[in-house]
């Protein structure tokens, strides 16, 4: 089987999977069933048949329009597709046939779920993140790499250090700066990524959020009250530090005196 053909594959089963979170994400918040009923036009409730569903391709072809109302389809759901399938492919190329690969999908998937719905509602659902703790720490029994203690201290550091951080928050000003989503999806991150990734993800998804929501509170002029949900850098800075994290860390390392 020859690589190309292989990457293929796995950025289409990746596609596929994001035309699945396209549903999670638009039905999770409305407390719709993702299984029932099956996919169709939210303006003309028409379903969508198969041929109609297939994931960037049927968009494409469709011109982005509903094919019996015409009504516009949102540029999200390729993206998402898109998005999911070019991250099935990242992991698949850092970890290679290993257990550790299908483990890591299952988390880009719950990430790219949650980023969208935070980014939409501004919520982290549980049904998402409260599961994934116990299944990113039975899951990690298929990472040799990473041992079950690692994954425990991962969840209670992970989950502790930013519920700390947001009761520290709350004190001085009175204000929730940070639900307890974040506390919840953070937790999930320690359970399937370990202790040691906790702090990379905050500073990343601090640093990304900060270059993302300054410039956007100055552009709106919010006066420091402009709501920016964190879901979306925290899942981006996991992300980052799973594809890229020894690297970024070897970098870093490079600059200090020896």
């Amino acid at each position: 089987m020859s690589i190309t053909f292989l990457n293929t594959v796995i950025f289409i089963f990746g596609a596929v999977i994001g035309s699945f979170l396209n549903v999670c994400i638009f039905r999770i918040p409305a407390g719709v069933s993702i299984v029932k009923p099956a996919s169709r036009c939210p303006v003309c409730e028409s379903p969508i048949r198969w041929y109609q569903n297939i994931p960037i391709l049927s968009y494409l072809v469709l011109g982005g329009r509903c094919a019996r109302c015409q009504h516009s389809i949102s540029w999200r759901y390729p993206l998402v597709e898109a998005l999911t399938g070019l991250l099935f492919l990242l992991v698949f190329r850092s970890f290679g046939m290993m257990w550790a690969t299908p483990v890591y999908w299952v988390l880009v998937a719950a990430l790219v779920a949650i980023s969208f719905i935070d980014l939409d509602h501004q919520i982290i659902p549980d049904v998402i993140s409260l599961p994934g703790v116990p299944a990113g720490f039975l899951l990690t029994f298929l990472v040799p790499w990473l041992s079950w203690k690692d994954s425990l201290l991962g969840i209670l550091i992970g989950g502790g250090s930013l519920a700390c951080v947001a009761w520290i928050y709350y004190l001085v000003t009175r204000n929730e700066g940070m639900g307890m989503g974040d506390v919840k999806l953070l937790a999930m991150l320690g359970a399937f990524m370990g202790w040691k990734a906790i702090l990379p993800i905050i500073f990343i998804g601090s640093v990304i959020g900060s270059l993302v929501g300054v410039p956007l509170m100055l552009i709106k002029r919010a006066d420091g009250k402009l709501a920016i949900p964190f879901g979306p850098f925290l899942s981006l800075g996991a992300i980052v530090f799973l594809l890229w994290g020894a690297d970024l860390i070897n970098w870093y390392l490079s600059f200090l005196p020896r």
